[in-house]
């Protein structure tokens, strides 16, 4: 039973063998390797025939939700931002065929609002339709101080993790018919900011606060279109060693010890996304490894 047990069941820091690497980070930068549930997920149906746009499917929660919504039965436009990532990207449709499901590869950079319109509308063109958006997308960079953030650095934390999740609502809602769903991802940084994470939290309080208002703009226009939010605790992925100051000892001070594994978000997001989830909207699900989050 050790193997159930939440402090042990994933790898615990210090992760002596980690070493910093560049941004974005790919996943073969990554010791301990990252587990996506490549091997643990097992798909019901859920999500059957369904078309999800997923940001940031490359690599970390991206990827592990799209291997569960692909093996609920959903095709999935990966989309991802860097060239360096195509990769890995390449590495998440495979998994997205092998369970039976098509992949549609679209690398473009979220910042811009003719980007995000263009991802939308080859999802379109490719599948016909969009059942459900996950904005997942993000980009952080630890600063020790205000003085350290410069405009430039200001503006593309913000323009990555707001206006592209702006922009790719606005270009979807046209296309998402009763029983859709937009879903967010947040952060454990919405309740509880992290000091060197000053304009990432910032970010993240935004994204709660534009699911709850979205939600309830819809909620009110009778669209029949839910909104809701993932908060996420510290999770192992390439972000980490490629923006934290040392990743040896990330999730320590949590209460279970430890960083989750992308495999362990995957599940929120196919609960918010499937049709049982229907008088779920507005809300944000914390997945933080025991750390409250209100």
């Amino acid at each position: 039973m050790k193997d159930k047990k939440p402090t042990v069941k994933y790898p615990k820091p210090p992760f002596a063998n980690q070493k910093k690497i560049e941004v974005p980070g790919t996943e073969k930068e990554m010791n301990p390797k990252v587990n996506h549930g490549e091997k643990s997920y097992k798909g019901h149906n859920r999500l059957k025939d369904k078309v999800a746009v997923i940001t940031g499917a490359d690599s970390g929660i991206g990827r592990a939700v799209a291997i569960a919504y692909a093996r609920e039965g959903a095709d999935i436009a990966v989309c991802y931002g860097y060239k360096v990532e195509e990769e890995d990207a390449r590495t998440t449709a495979k998994w997205v065929k092998e369970a039976g499901r098509n992949a549609l590869l679209i690398e473009s950079d979220i910042r811009s609002e003719d980007n995000c319109r263009d991802i939308i509308d080859k999802t379109i063109k490719e599948f016909g339709r969009i059942d459900i958006l996950v904005n997942n997308a993000a980009y952080q960079m630890a600063h020790t101080s205000l003085q350290e953030i410069t405009a430039e650095d200001l503006k593309h934390t913000f323009e990555t993790n707001v206006f592209g999740m702006f922009y790719l609502c606005k270009a979807a809602e046209q296309h998402l018919q009763p029983g859709s769903c937009i879903i967010n991802t947040a952060s454990v940084n919405s309740y509880d900011p992290n000091v060197i994470l000053l304009d990432y939290a910032a970010t993240k309080g935004a994204i709660q606060n534009f699911t709850a208002n979205l939600a309830q703009m819809y909620a009110e226009n009778e669209t029949g279109v839910r909104v809701n939010a993932v908060a996420p605790g510290p999770v192992w992925t390439p972000l980490i060693p490629s923006t934290m100051p040392s990743a040896k000892t990330f999730g320590k001070k949590y209460p279970l010890k430890r960083p989750a594994q992308p495999a362990e978000l995957a599940p929120a997001y196919v609960f918010l996304a499937c049709d049982e989830c229907t008088y779920v909207s507005g809300a944000t699900v914390p997945v933080t490894g025991g750390k409250v989050a209100f």
